[in-house]
């Protein structure tokens, strides 16, 4: 029994100098250190973690061995919007301005006018960066509008900046 628990504590040792992964690391010390003859209390001390925190860790090592340790993945809280929900906000606001679904007078999409119709559509509240997470996670991107005049004259653009622009620059735009 004592060679089985040197074998053990000699894979727990190896196993906390091959990761990189800290919340990995504390697990296999927590182990590590309950098998050395520390108790869970001071463990706790030493990992920074609770009690119960150790003795979960404990538990799982002992039913499932040093791969039980390995933390799954977490799920996260769930999402409010549906898939198809979510599906359905892309393609109105790749497809629709914002006054064809109600802001009049509107015609670029704002992350406020997003939050609006998430709102007004399905009853669902978000913030200004929950919307613009969740625009993140269906590939869009918010930007301002910049305007960029169709028949601009390019020998007028260059004379107005290099010559109109840089002399009401330094006049501080008519100001003295």
């Amino acid at each position: 029994m004592e060679l089985q628990k040197q074998n053990q504590i000699s894979e727990l040792k190896k196993a906390m100098k091959g990761t990189k992964n800290n919340r990995l690391r504390d697990r296999y010390q927590s182990v590590y250190l309950h098998l050395s003859g520390y108790t869970m209390t001071e463990i706790a001390q030493i990992v920074g973690h609770t009690r119960k925190t150790i003795g979960s860790y404990v538990a799982a090592y002992r039913e499932g061995g040093i791969e039980a340790l390995t933390p799954r993945h977490s799920q996260g809280r769930p999402r409010r919007l549906s898939k198809k929900q979510e599906a359905e906000l892309k393609e109105i606001v790749l497809a629709k301005l914002p006054s064809e679904v109600g802001f009049d007078g509107h015609s670029n999409w704002t992350l406020a006018f997003m939050v609006l119709l998430v709102e007004q559509k399905w009853g669902i509240s978000y913030s200004l960066k929950g919307m613009s997470l969740i625009m993140e996670r269906l590939g869009l991107s918010h930007t301002r509008p910049s305007y960029t005049l169709a028949n601009a004259d390019p020998e007028k653009q260059r004379k107005f900046r290099e010559e109109t622009f840089p002399s009401i620059k330094k006049t501080n735009c008519g100001r003295n």
